[in-house]
């Protein structure tokens, strides 16, 4: 395969590094892992941006978290077509397989997808508007939900509450997977709503009853 290249020096000094500190002292629990399997509690749908670091919010080690990205954070409808569906297939073997108790959506500040698809919704974005585009058409997604915030007249405060209605959504359509309805039904999933502000280090969770997000 011609194309592929050698890692890159420096990843390859913090392997090194890795493997003579962290994995040389808990060899033990690695090997653990290894022999029995995974057996995380939650699984985490969370961006693929850089900033958003899952484990280090909650101080989690390997083997606690199924963890999910994608472009902010979203959830497709249930939709068995027999076409190509990465975030739902993530989500029937965390639930159906791994059995985990807590489903967790982690929204957060400053999010790019969630602003390209403002973008869109304002038509700033003919990019986007491409058939051809893979992030425009999974923001599609979201598109409905701007209507809440349209109104908005402060760009950073339209963009924190639409970042929050990206959360709200993936949880309105996780429960349109039979799997997940019957699971949340009978008590073996929980379903949880949170958003993350990058710079102040925030995290707010949505309340059930008033449908607002609050500090944890």
């Amino acid at each position: 395969m011609e194309f592929a290249r050698p890692l890159p020096n420096y990843l390859a000094q913090r392997y090194h590094g890795w493997k003579a500190t962290t994995y040389a002292e808990n060899q033990v629990w690695y090997r653990r892992l290894a022999d029995e399997g995974q057996r995380p509690r939650a699984m985490v749908i969370s961006c693929c941006d850089s900033r958003v670091h899952v484990t280090s919010i909650f101080g989690a080690d390997q083997g606690e978290f199924f963890i999910h990205r994608n472009i902010a954070n979203l959830v497709p409808p249930y939709e068995p077509d027999g076409d190509h569906h990465g975030t739902s297939a993530a989500i029937e073997y965390a639930v159906t397989a791994l059995k985990v108790a807590h489903l967790i959506i982690l929204g957060h500040s400053q999010c790019g997808g969630v602003q390209g698809c403002i973008d869109m919704c304002k038509g700033h974005a003919p990019q986007l508007e491409a058939k051809e585009s893979f992030v425009g058409r999974w923001m599609d997604i979201l598109k409905p939900k701007f209507d809440l915030v349209a109104d908005v007249q402060d760009g950073a405060e339209q963009a924190r509450q639409f970042e929050k209605q990206a959360v709200v959504a993936s949880l309105e359509n996780l429960m349109t997977f039979p799997f997940i309805a019957s699971a949340v039904e009978d008590g073996s999933l929980s379903l949880h709503g949170l958003w993350t502000d990058i710079g102040e280090g925030g995290l707010e969770c949505l309340e059930p009853g008033t449908g607002k997000f609050v500090p944890v």
